[in-house]
């Protein structure tokens, strides 16, 4: 599978990671903390916020980045150009449907930990248990399965120059498509601009406003017996990686939500990664305009490969 649907398709996965997975990529925030004056504008308008839950709260680099509804609309386009390229060399090749949702619904929800105690009583630090089994039945059914022919895959990629008598396109269908989405001028999907979150959420961890809040969480969650210094400390635990869920995680997940909410941890560590991505977009300002400026062109060009292919 080409680089650029795997992209496209990557967000749904991250998304189910979040309770383990820090170093995830957000969205930008529609509404104030610090230096928030400098956020570019939100490309997902439709999102709302509210203050008390995570799941709404987004980030500045999500500005750089396809909205949900772009990447579908991506994702979609991307397959239609790569099936039309594939069928000209005698392929009926068809992209792996995509998984289910699972977990957060948003990069946000679960970015800082888990927030959801009605959920937290049930499933401790796990998913909802029916969007569990949507997931791993999906799974199971060949969801993230690249079952490509080694003929399809050197056309699919460009390995080689020449199929049955064809010239192959450079990068081969794949390449193909993601040339007519960007207008040829490179990749849609900023890693840069994901990296600049991913850099700034490990530094926030070590900012002095955090690290205090951490050591208040540490203390609170001490006092209900439990041992950790940060939160992801409790979720990542080994004991609670097993798919059944135990008396002892829900009680622990349960005691980590209180102390989380009593020194507002989740909104300190936000505000913190909001002032330090702010800060990085600032010094990357020009790069990070071209790459908005690449994603704006893809989507237009996305919508009107849908409309032609109806």
């Amino acid at each position: 599978m080409g680089e650029e649907l795997r992209r496209t398709r990557r967000k749904s996965v991250l998304k189910a990671a979040a309770c383990t997975a820090g170093v995830l990529m957000a969205s930008a925030c529609s509404q104030p903390a610090e230096n928030a004056e400098h956020r570019p504008a939100n490309r997902d308008v439709t999102k709302r916020f509210d203050e008390k839950d995570p799941a709404t709260w987004s980030l500045p680099v999500e500005a750089y980045l396809p909205t949900d509804d772009e990447d579908k609309q991506l994702s979609r386009a991307r397959e239609a150009l790569v099936t039309a390229c594939m069928k000209d060399f005698g392929f009926d090749w068809k992209a792996a449907p995509d998984l289910p949702e699972l977990g957060p619904k948003t990069l946000t929800d679960w970015r800082y930990g888990i927030h959801d105690l009605a959920l937290t009583k049930k499933r401790g630090y796990k998913p909802d248990a029916a969007e569990q089994v949507a997931y791993d039945a999906a799974v199971q059914e060949g969801a993230v399965d690249e079952d490509e022919s080694p003929a399809e895959a050197t056309v699919l990629n460009g390995d080689v120059k020449k199929y049955d008598g064809k010239k192959v396109p450079q990068g081969g269908c794949s390449g193909r498509a993601d040339r007519t989405l960007s207008g040829g001028k490179g990749s849609f999907y900023s890693d840069f601009a994901e990296d600049l979150g991913n850099e700034a959420f490990v530094r926030s961890m070590k900012e002095p406003k955090v690290v205090a809040v951490f050591g208040q969480w540490s203390a609170c969650m001490k006092k209900h017996g439990y041992s950790y210094k940060a939160p992801l400390d409790a979720s990542d635990d080994p004991r609670f990686s097993a798919p059944e869920v135990t008396p002892e995680e829900i009680a622990t997940a349960t005691a980590d939500i209180g102390c989380r909410k009593r020194y507002h941890v989740a909104k300190t560590w936000y505000e913190t990664e909001v002032r330090l991505q702010n800060k990085a977009i600032e010094k990357n300002e020009e790069r990070l305009s071209d790459a908005k400026d690449r994603l704006d062109i893809a989507v237009k060009r996305a919508a009107k490969t849908l409309a032609e292919k109806g």
